[in-house]
């Protein structure tokens, strides 16, 4: 028997890769499931951006392999919004780098940095591949605490007392996902000092931030920043494009000239005609980001009335595409909440567990569901 390699042993299925499975078993078996656990936008990108592929098919060398670094065009357009958006120059030549999704870049940052026994802090609740990827690649998870007293950021003063020497890496996302907390410029500037004390590269995971935000922030405006942070984003939550996979990791030429050693090695090139889908997107005009706004803000209107039916808690000011939910006093386990509503009232939720162990009694509802299914969720009840 060919036994599998032992990183394998460091990590476990994704959990919605496994709960997905048993949703669809009941789907299945006739159950009339409403799945509100997966940011996955089920909305269409705009009329521009589906011309803009079509068009491109008959292009000259559309269907050759393309660049490692993407076409120009496309780093000139990530360089442009952010200068637009954010106010951040960037030299797309040396400071741009697309990804096929964001999520790969936590593996090729990760692959780029750390060695056998460096640590990485990763924020509890967070993300769950920075931990996956963290341990797949050697290094060794340091997990931080989040929690609602702290407004969902990390206590840099406790993280100062602890034995840092190994720290390489550092996980943040602004705003936060799962729950929606935003970080102020002040913070930022707090975690670029904390890098630079402690020379840490710190990564921001910056793919919610124009959903339901008024003030969208990027960890690259901080003066100094680029010295110690990258920072990834995407297209997926934004345009609508999760299924596209066209993300970018933004920081200083040194640190995206090591990401691109790894990344070389590990793809052949973006498809031509996504990549021109992708400038389409970046171009698009004030009106895009105000409707995409007004379907959630009703959605979550809506979701925010499950939440109560719920007897759940939740803050009105957090961002992005979740609505991160406080179980009532005295609830069942996060885990065994969700499974209730599941098999009682045919409602897929996420537990906030999947987060981290800090995400214990808490629930995620998505936004990416229509008015009708949610509507029809709350008559459940």
């Amino acid at each position: 028997m060919i036994v599998t390699a032992d990183r394998l042993k460091t990590v476990e299925e994704y959990y919605f890769s496994k709960k997905l499975r048993e949703v669809r078993g009941l789907i299945a078996a006739g159950k009339p499931i409403i799945n509100m656990g997966i940011g996955s936008p089920d909305l269409a990108p705009s009329k521009s951006v589906l011309d803009a592929i079509t068009e491109s098919l008959a292009d000259d060398g559309a269907h050759q392999y393309q660049s490692y670094q993407g076409l120009p065009e496309l780093r000139e357009s990530f360089a442009d919004f952010y200068k637009t958006k954010f106010g951040v120059i960037l030299h797309s030549n040396t400071e741009v780098l697309p990804l096929m999704g964001s999520k790969e870049g936590i593996m090729h940052i990760s692959m780029a940095f750390l060695n056998a026994g460096d640590e990485v802090l990763i924020p509890n609740p967070g993300y769950p591949t920075y931990t996956s990827v963290t341990k797949l690649v050697g290094g060794v998870p340091k997990l931080y605490d989040l929690n609602a007293e702290g407004e969902w950021f990390p206590d840099l003063d406790t993280l100062r007392q602890q034995d840092l020497s190994k720290v390489k890496l550092m996980w943040v996302s602004y705003p936060h996902m799962p729950t929606g907390a935003t970080a102020s410029k002040d913070q930022l500037k707090r975690l670029i000092s904390f890098a630079k004390e402690n020379d840490i590269l710190l990564i921001n995971d910056n793919p919610y931030s124009f959903v339901l935000n008024n003030d969208p922030s990027s960890i690259l405006a901080i003066e100094g920043a680029k010295e110690v942070a990258l920072e990834l984003n995407s297209l997926s939550k934004t345009f609508n494009m999760a299924g596209w996979r066209v993300g970018m990791v933004l920081g200083n030429a040194a640190h995206i000239d090591a990401i691109l050693k790894v990344k070389s090695n590990m793809d052949s090139g973006m498809f031509y005609g996504i990549q021109k889908g992708a400038i389409a997107a970046l171009k698009s005009g004030e009106d895009w980001f105000r409707s995409l706004d007004e379907v959630y803000q009703k959605r979550r209107e809506l979701i925010f009335e499950l939440a109560k039916a719920l007897n759940c808690t939740y803050d009105k000011n957090a961002v992005g595409m979740f609505v991160w939910a406080k179980l009532p006093e005295n609830s069942l386990a996060s885990e065994d909440f969700i499974d209730k509503v599941l098999y009682d009232k045919d409602i897929f939720i996420a537990p906030g567990t999947i987060f981290g162990s800090n995400g214990e009694g808490y629930i995620r509802f998505s936004l990416c569901v229509k008015e009708e299914k949610i509507k029809e969720a709350l008559d459940r009840f």
